[in-house]
């Protein structure tokens, strides 16, 4: 049975900033936001859009998590601003899940902020998600890196 954890922030980067950087500029950013984790993210198949497939090479030392991690684009909505990932191979996948996928949804909060709902949608064996925290980790460190560093 697939599980929901849902969660939301705000993020002080406007609406479209943030949409280019993760849904178009990603696989750019994504490296440089988290240098200590991912080596570098390739697309395998596709041209960014819906269906794209991208691997996530990790560093060797986030062996936690695996060597790489396979991910689909499978909801990409330019309107609402929403884009959805699925795992289809590594990472969580060799973690005990079985199904892994995190969808973004971005709302203006004004010029300078961003809401963003996250929703990670689940199947695990032995244990139910109690957290987002590496995706909110992520967010966090892609909202600095777009203010100090882009």
């Amino acid at each position: 049975m697939v599980k929901e954890f849902n969660t939301q922030t705000v993020v002080s980067v406007g609406l479209e900033t943030l949409w280019r950087a993760l849904a178009k500029d990603f696989i750019v950013i994504v490296p440089e936001v988290l240098p200590q984790h991912v080596k570098d993210v390739q697309v395998l198949e596709g041209d960014g859009g819906l269906g794209t497939i991208l691997i996530f090479n990790f560093c060797s030392d986030a062996s936690s998590a695996g060597s790489y991690q396979k991910e689909r684009i499978t909801e990409l909505d330019l309107s609402s601003h929403e884009i959805g990932l699925q795992v289809i191979e590594g990472g969580c996948l060799d973690r005990g899940f079985s199904f892994y996928k995190t969808t973004f949804q971005l709302s203006a909060k004004g010029d300078d902020q961003t809401e963003v709902n996250v929703k990670i949608s689940y199947e695990a064996e032995k244990e139910d998600l109690k957290s987002a925290e590496p995706t909110l980790f992520y967010l966090s460190s892609l909202e600095k890196y777009l203010l100090n560093d882009a």
